[in-house]
C-alpha cells in the first residue's frame, strides 16, 4: 500500500479549519466514529471532501495510515444514536477505519455553508475585539466555551497591577441580552457588560 494508505497526499488549505477527530472504528465496513469539535457540524456533513492530518505527538503513537496531510472522500455520514460515523472512499473494512483513529478532520473555512442570520461560526469570532456600549476594550476572543444552551465568549486582556502587566481573562455570555452587534468585517463585537462584572 502506499504510504498515504488509499488516500491523496495533499496539502492543508490556508483556511483550513480543524472540526473534530476519528475516534475509533465503528462496525465491520469501513465506518469511523466522529468527535468533532463543535456542536455545530454542518460543515463536516455538507464538505464532500475532508483533509485530514495525523494525530498531535502525544496521540500519534502507533499510527501509521499516513505521515502527511491527505485528502479524503466522504462517501457517506449520518447521526448515530452515540454520535457522528462517517464512511471515507478507499476505507472497507474495520481494520482500514481503525488505522485512523486519532486523525484530525479539517475543512476550508471557504467550504462552510453559509451561516444563518444572527448565527456565527466560532472560527469567524476568535480574534475579534469586544468592547462595550461605552466603548471600553474588554478584551480580545480567545475561546468560546459551551455551557449547555448557550456559549460564553472567553477574552483576553491586558491588566495592570502595581505597576506590572499580565494577560487576564474575562467572560462573557454570546447571547442576544449582552451581545448587541457582530461586525465581521471591522472584527469587532459590541457588549453590553463592564470591565468589572
Amino acid at each position: 500500500m502506499p504510504p498515504n494508505g488509499p488516500f491523496e497526499a495533499s496539502p492543508l488549505p490556508a483556511d483550513a479549519v480543524e472540526l473534530g477527530r476519528f475516534l475509533d472504528a465503528w462496525g465491520v465496513k469501513g465506518w469511523v466514529h466522529i468527535q468533532p469539535h463543535s456542536a455545530d457540524t454542518r460543515a463536516l456533513f455538507e464538505s464532500p471532501d475532508w483533509f485530514l492530518l495525523p494525530p498531535e505527538a502525544r496521540f500519534a503513537r502507533g499510527f501509521s495510515a499516513f505521515p502527511g496531510p491527505v485528502r479524503v472522500r466522504v462517501a457517506e455520514i449520518k447521526v448515530h444514536s452515540d454520535g457522528i460515523v462517517a464512511r471515507l472512499e478507499g476505507v472497507a473494512d474495520r481494520n482500514g477505519a481503525e488505522a485512523l483513529k486519532g486523525a484530525r478532520i479539517h475543512v476550508p473555512r471557504s467550504a462552510f455553508p453559509a451561516a444563518a442570520d444572527g448565527e456565527y461560526y466560532w472560527v469567524d469570532l476568535i480574534g475579534l475585539d469586544v468592547f462595550n456600549r461605552e466603548g471600553v476594550h474588554l478584551g480580545v476572543v480567545r475561546d468560546l466555551m459551551p455551557t449547555g444552551p448557550t456559549s460564553v465568549l472567553v477574552l483576553e486582556y491586558t491588566e495592570t497591577a502595581d505597576g506590572v502587566d499580565r494577560t487576564a481573562e474575562r467572560m462573557v455570555p454570546f447571547v442576544g441580552a449582552y451581545i448587541d452587534d457582530v461586525d465581521l468585517a471591522a472584527r469587532r463585537i459590541t457588549a453590553d457588560w463592564q470591565p468589572d462584572y
